[in-house]
């Protein structure tokens, strides 16, 4: 494990011991042995081993380190104690520059990262020219994300080598999946990088950056079955203020065949719930409007910490699901979360990603059902419609057990929006797999999909035991089939949307005219409506701006793959209306009168 890099070649031995070399005589025969005797041989080991633990310890061999000798009756021994002091790990004012890359677990990991480095007298900056520090927050989950990286290095190497000579030299790191995954590449055959960080080492960043700072490379990415970085509030930075992520678990059990993220974020451990309830608490009293709870399979939650939620009940999985590893015995689950979280503010939205479809059990969906701020919108990642195909990639379900769990998502919560992952041309992936995973598309109806053509990661299940025996072309020739099947049917769906009245929580500017504002409805979709004032309350005639961060009802008008076109019609709150599926009947008698069309 080449995972830290971070001593000096230079020595100094300590001028109290000397070495002693103990000489065991060799002998030509048996006879001559008789000579030395076993009690003689016994002595002279034991003295060579009183002299040898009487040597130096690990700081005699640190430049300029005092040792104070201690005994193991003294209370002050710390094997904690770093060989770096505090100062030399401080910031100093340096300027951070962060580029996240991938999912939103990276998003949350760059607030993580920077939390530690705030603490440490470091600046951020968004002007990557005047930066002393770069770091890029990876993701290793596709080759094409891990090339963006190779290519962005090579930009930055250049950058660094073209600064003045004047100028404080430019340290460049690499934080998250990559940095475990590409560790050698990235350090010795590259050499493009001065910092290595993995997913469960950022709290090393200072040290790792003072180690570079003398000229060395410094690794760490040691994987961690504890680290939740539950201590340490992250620093959010969106850019509105509006909405926040807030991890609940980390790492992976599952071990799907085609995945990376078991051996790159390590095993599945849970945040205590309560600093996940501090976190929520303290983003309700910064006005923050919408959390989304995040986990790499976030309704595995099960905090173990306290005793009173040890009990002997097994973990329960979806209706004709199952896992490679045995029951979870114990622990506050995921629902027990959920109702918590959702009862601190009930005028913020809950969201979760990413789920794993074995973890929704009746009791997860009916809470989703009742509970007003708690989004229905579930993201069901079916990876594809075959069964033969999901068993070869160990997702623990059969195509029928994954639409019965739609259908019962459906019967329970009425109106829900879903979203999906899939992949295609995974390895031994037919014509006839192929169109499985159309017809499935067509059946369910999803709202937003994630789809990619399969790429082969290195350490997978299917990396040791399956072939990639599915060309490229014809991975992306269906790859393009199915984004087309998926855009039909989301336009179908957002069809349906067409003349209701949808609660929207406001972005900002649409990007595309600054005489547009954008916001997302409780389904997760991207609605667009002109910026104009609109009403205060349904019944008055006050009117008030609509900015960031406010709730506002919206009559659809139109509707495509992507997203929705209407017309805000005034301002509300998650408090101020009922369940979604209600919100038609609700307010069409109290703001039919305002209701015009562009």
């Amino acid at each position: 494990m080449e995972h830290i890099r971070t001593l000096k070649p230079l020595f100094t031995i300590s001028q109290h011991w000397k070495p002693t070399r103990c000489i065991r005589p060799r002998y030509c025969s048996n006879l001559a042995k008789t000579s030395v005797t076993s009690k003689e041989r016994r002595r002279t080991v034991d003295r060579f081993k009183s002299q040898v633990s009487s040597g130096p310890s690990f700081q005699d061999f640190i430049r300029g380190v005092s040792v104070k000798k201690t005994s193991a009756a003294d209370g002050d021994h710390s094997d904690n104690q770093s060989y770096l002091s505090e100062d030399l790990e401080l910031g100093n004012s340096r300027k951070v520059y962060f580029e996240t890359y991938g999912c939103q677990m990276n998003v949350n990991d760059t607030d993580i990262a920077w939390s530690i480095l705030q603490g440490k007298g470091y600046l951020r900056t968004v002007d990557l020219s005047e930066a002393d520090v770069v770091l890029l927050v990876t993701c290793s989950i596709r080759e094409k994300a891990e090339q963006t990286i190779w290519n962005r290095l090579q930009q930055l190497t250049a950058m660094k080598k073209r600064r003045l000579k004047t100028q404080t030299p430019m340290k460049i790191g690499i934080l998250g999946c990559m940095a475990e995954r590409l560790k050698t590449e990235l350090l010795e055959r590259e050499k493009l990088v001065d910092v290595l960080a993995g997913p469960d080492a950022y709290r090393d960043l200072p040290r790792l950056l003072t180690v570079a700072d003398g000229g060395l490379q410094a690794s760490n990415v040691l994987l961690s079955l504890e680290e939740t970085y539950a201590d340490i509030m992250p620093v959010h930075c969106a850019p509105q203020g509006y909405s926040a992520f807030v991890s609940i678990m980390r790492g992976c059990d599952n071990m799907c065949s085609y995945c990376i993220v078991p051996f790159t974020r390590g095993r599945e451990r849970s945040r205590l719930v309560s600093s996940i309830l501090e976190e929520v608490r303290m983003l309700s009293d910064q006005g923050v409007k919408e959390v989304t709870l995040l986990g790499q399979n976030v309704n595995s939650y099960r905090d173990t910490s306290e005793e009173q939620f040890c009990s002997s009940d097994l973990t329960q999985l979806s209706r004709g699901f199952k896992t490679v590893y045995r029951p979870k015995q114990g622990g506050l689950r995921f629902s027990d979360l959920l109702d918590r979280v959702s009862r601190i503010d009930p005028d913020m939205r809950i969201r979760f990603t990413s789920p794993h479809p074995k973890d929704f059990p009746d009791e997860v969906l009916h809470l989703i059902a009742e509970r007003g701020n708690i989004c229905q919108q579930i993201h069901l990642p079916a990876q594809s419609g075959s069964s033969k195909v999901l068993k070869a990639m160990r997702r623990g379900y059969t195509r029928e057990a994954y639409l019965d769990l739609v259908k019962n998502v459906k019967r329970i919560i009425p109106g829900v929006s879903l979203s999906s992952d899939f992949i295609s041309g995974f390895c031994g992936e037919t014509e006839d797999d192929h169109q499985q995973t159309l017809s499935l598309i067509r059946e369910v109806g999803y709202n937003v999909g994630f789809l990619f053509a399969y790429s082969m990661r290195k350490k997978t299940h299917a990396f040791h035991r399956l072939q990639d025996d599915v060309p490229a072309e014809v991975k992306q020739r269906r790859l393009e089939e199915c984004i087309s099947v998926f855009r039909e049917e989301a336009a179908r769906v957002n069809a349906a949307l067409i003349s209701s009245k949808q609660l929207v929580l406001v972005e900002g500017e649409s990007k595309r005219s600054a005489q547009d504002l954008c916001g997302r409805t409780d389904g997760n979709m991207k609605v667009i409506f002109p910026k104009e004032d609109v009403s205060v309350q349904p019944a008055e005639s006050n009117t008030a701006a609509v900015t960031a961060g406010d709730y506002v009802l919206v009559k659809i008008l139109a509707a495509n793959s992507q997203s929705l076109r209407g017309r805000a019609i005034g301002h509300s709150s998650l408090r101020g209306t009922v369940k979604h599926s209600e919100l038609d009947e609700h307010v069409a008698s109290d703001i039919s009168r305002t209701e015009t069309c562009p």
